[in-house]
C-alpha cells in the first residue's frame, strides 16, 4: 500500500507551519509516523556547521553525508539542481511512514489543504485536489470543507479520521 501524502499550501505567513505543527502533534497522539517535506522557496536553506565532520566531508566532495547517534540520523545530500519532489517522496517512503506531509510545492497535483489569509490568496482556489480550506476570510464553498483559521483543530481531526478510515 502506498504511503498517503497530504500537501499544505498557501502564501508566506498564511499559517502553513502552524497548521503542520498542530497536525503532527495530533497525529503523533494517534500513533501516526509522520514525515515532512518542506519546500524552501527562498534560496538555499541554512546548512550544518562546515567545521564539523559532515561539513568537512561535503567540502572534500561528498554529495551525501550523514551522521547517526542515539537513534537519530541526519542526512544531507547535494546536487546541482533543485530536488524534485518525486525523488524526495521516494526517499521518504523508505522510512515506513503512515503519512507524508508536504509544505509548499504548490504546482504539484497532490491532495492538499489550502491556507487562505487574505482576499488576494483566493487565487489558490483554482488548484486541483483541494481536500480542505483553512481561512481567515469568509469563503462560500459548497464542495470543499472550509474551516476557520481559529478552529483549524477541527479540520485536523476530520483529516485524521479520514486517514484512519473512519
Amino acid at each position: 500500500m502506498s504511503t498517503p501524502i497530504l500537501q499544505v499550501v498557501g502564501y508566506q505567513d498564511s499559517g502553513k507551519t502552524l497548521f503542520l505543527e498542530r497536525f503532527i502533534e495530533e497525529a503523533a497522539v494517534d500513533g501516526f509516523r509522520i514525515g515532512v517535506i518542506k519546500h524552501h522557496g527562498h534560496g538555499s536553506p541554512d546548512l550544518y556547521d562546515e567545521k564539523k565532520d559532515t561539513g568537512r566531508h561535503r567540502s572534500a566532495g561528498a554529495v551525501v553525508t550523514g551522521v547517526s547517534g542515539g537513534g537519530v540520523i541526519s542526512i544531507q545530500a547535494t546536487q546541482e539542481d533543485d530536488w524534485q519532489l518525486e525523488r524526495l517522496l521516494d526517499l521518504y517512503k523508505s522510512f515506513q511512514l503512515d503519512l507524508i506531509l508536504v509544505e509548499g510545492y504548490k504546482e504539484k497535483p497532490l491532495p492538499k489543504v489550502l491556507m487562505i489569509r487574505t482576499q488576494a490568496d483566493l487565487t489558490l482556489l483554482t488548484m486541483k485536489n483541494i481536500r480542505a480550506i483553512v481561512t481567515k476570510e469568509h469563503i462560500d464553498t459548497e464542495s470543499i470543507p472550509t474551516y476557520s483559521f481559529y478552529n483549524m483543530g477541527l479540520c485536523i481531526k476530520e483529516l485524521l479520521k479520514e486517514l484512519k478510515g473512519e
